[in-house]
């Protein structure tokens, strides 16, 4: 039981870093791990931890929506901007942007918007001085937004630590 349970918090921590890093599950896989240890210990050990998890897990969602739009807004960016970030995440996450021969899909996911913001916003409004801070916009709204998930998914791991530990002492002792 207990290797079961380090290893549940294991997969928490991949999921905090997933709330920050695009290509891993973040907040969801927070969640995941608490419904098995529910399963495995019953619910009722981690109804806290599981009410938060579920209210983090949808917030976070909003969170993702909300972060790069009021970032663009924030810097002006058009619908061609957020679009263009879009395109510029995919094609950036999939190692496909020629100035990368190092780093792909992990410098990628930053640059990629960036990029993408910056050609959406240029080919509508036909200047680059508006298009580059709509893309610093997108982006650091973006960042922010990720950051704050990584923030909201670790409390909810400190929440299942600081409600399901002390029980741990009754699984090492057999009773």
């Amino acid at each position: 039981m207990l290797i079961l349970y380090w290893a549940l918090v294991a997969v928490m921590l991949v999921g905090v870093i997933g709330s920050i890093v695009p290509l891993l599950p973040g907040p969801s896989l927070v969640v995941v791990a608490i419904v098995v240890w529910g399963l495995v210990k019953g619910f009722s050990s981690v109804g806290i931890a599981l009410g938060v998890g579920v209210f983090v897990l949808l917030l976070c969602i909003g969170i993702d929506f909300l972060a790069g739009y009021l970032g663009a807004q924030k810097a002006g960016a058009s619908h061609w901007g957020q679009i263009g970030a879009f395109v510029g995440f995919v094609v950036g996450v999939l190692g496909l942007l020629p100035a990368l021969p190092v780093g792909g899909p992990l410098v990628g996911m930053f640059l990629g918007p960036l990029l993408g913001a910056i050609v959406g916003e240029y080919l509508y409004c036909r200047d680059f001085t508006v298009a580059l801070k709509a893309g610093i916009g997108i982006v650091v709204g973006t960042i922010v937004g990720r950051l704050l998930q990584a923030v909201l998914a670790l409390a909810t791991m400190i929440i299942f630590l600081v409600t399901t530990f002390p029980s741990l002492s009754t699984l090492s002792t057999g009773s």
